[in-house]
């Protein structure tokens, strides 16, 4: 990868013109149904201990008949006190209150002041796949039953996918570089890509990215239930989300949101920033194949894989660890697998004696749509930093043609140099982002 240069070049607004800086990641924040912050949410992952449960928050006694499927990862007992005030807080949307908290501390453990910055080099990008859903189901049901002039007056506001990234402009002042994405599963992938390029070119100095999502609502189960894409395990929350495994029945719905702090290498060490990660690497495509079904081959995931490779400037036997998509879908986990052996060959076949190692964390905190790549980047993030892989839970009858390294059940520790993050989406989307152990 090209090295960094000073900053003689320079356009009007202070981008360089000439240097493709190095991105690292300074500050990390997670809200999940595994912990309100990061170090809660990477322990579950780490212990494999699950955060699916039978639905406590969605009004689904409202609606008649015999809901088929129960369970999800929902956050549980949120308290958005220590980054807003009431009266604020009651005008965004759930899924902005999750990106509020995640952003307040991933900027609390950067050390960044914003008040002391110039605004316009640092932006965001923030990704949803659905947005202020709940929001748009309350104003409906409010419409319905009590009339025109009892729909709450911020609907628009609270419910626009731009909604988190626009609110986390406006609080930490950033003038800059702004956006959201809404490429369903791949939402956040795409994000932070984004907000990496724009630090690569010298648009900004800082970013703050991620993604977002609280889609856990009587409209969105109904869906993704009568589509048969959801497990519908009842009985065993725990144990319903299952990648991998020949037991897989679908998905479990989840909720949460993570962002993390990017910057230009030179200006986190300028301020002596302690640095989590290098972010090497991105990578994304379209299947072209269906709108809801994966390419059966995996080709779309393949060319995302080998362009974030190629972005990063490695081959595939440097890469040591992959966070899959793996959504415990009968065709999801299959063609990921068909693309990931057919691109690293021996390096992923287990009966080779290949040394890459692949899980998804899925089984513990299903599936956030498209808040899941930012939340699973806490486990890529840790595999380079402390040398420790997350399990695949539930992985009990692993398919027999998944010749790969899944990681079953339970952590392991080994050094990982280089890890790659999978999130791929309905439309035929797919993210890949890579990440690296900090060398300096």
């Amino acid at each position: 990868m090209t090295s960094q240069t000073d900053h003689a070049a320079t356009d009007p607004r202070g981008r360089d013109a000439s240097a493709r800086h190095r991105v690292v990641i300074t500050g990390a924040g997670a809200i999940t149904c595994l912990g309100d912050d990061v170090a809660s949410t990477w322990e579950a992952m780490r212990d494999a201990r699950s955060g699916i449960a039978h639905y406590e928050t969605p009004p689904f006694e409202a609606y008649p008949g015999e809901w088929a499927v129960k369970i999800a990862g929902e956050v549980k007992a949120l308290d958005t006190s220590g980054y807003l005030e009431h009266r604020e807080a009651k005008k965004l949307d759930r899924s902005t209150l999750f990106g509020m908290g995640a952003a307040h501390q991933a900027v609390a453990q950067s050390g960044l002041d914003f008040g002391t910055m110039n605004g316009e080099r640092c932006g965001v990008v923030i990704g949803s796949g659905i947005g202020g859903i709940g929001t748009i189901e309350d104003s409906l049901n409010a419409l319905r039953d009590k009339g025109a002039r009892r729909v709450n007056p911020f609907t628009v506001p609270k419910l626009m996918v731009n909604a988190t990234a626009g609110n986390v402009s406006i609080k930490y002042g950033l003038q800059g570089p702004a956006s959201a994405h809404a490429t369903a599963c791949a939402s956040s992938g795409h994000a932070i890509g984004d907000a990496m390029r724009y630090i690569r070119r010298g648009d900004c100095d800082v970013m703050l990215a991620g993604g977002v999502e609280a889609a856990i609502t009587p409209l969105c189960v109904a869906s993704f239930s009568v589509m048969k894409a959801l497990s519908a395990r009842n009985d065993e929350p725990e144990k319903a989300s299952r990648p991998f495994d020949t037991g897989r029945d679908g998905f479990v719905m989840a909720e949460g949101g993570a962002i993390f702090v990017l910057e230009s290498l030179e200006h986190a060490t300028a301020r002596g920033a302690e640095i989590l990660a290098e972010l090497v690497g991105f990578g994304n495509s379209c299947d072209s194949h269906h709108i809801t079904a994966p390419d059966p081959n995996g080709m779309g995931a393949t060319r995302s894989m080998k362009w974030a490779m190629r972005d990063a400037g490695i081959e595939p036997g440097e890469v040591d660890y992959i966070n899959a998509h793996g959504t415990s879908t009968p065709l999801g986990d299959e063609a990921e697998v068909a693309a990931v052996l057919g691109l690293f060959g021996d390096h992923a076949r287990k009966s080779a004696g290949g040394s890459l190692l692949m899980s998804s964390t899925k089984g513990v905190h299903g599936h956030a749509l498209g808040a899941s790549g930012a939340i699973e980047m806490i486990a890529c993030l840790h595999a380079v930093r402390d040398g420790v892989i997350a399990p695949t839970a539930n992985l009990e009858n692993p398919d027999e043609s998944f010749d790969i390294d899944l990681v079953a059940r339970e952590a392991r520790e080994r050094p990982a140099r280089i890890a790659m993050n999978n999130t791929f989406g309905f439309g035929g989307h797919n993210t890949t982002l890579i990440l690296k152990r900090f060398e300096g």
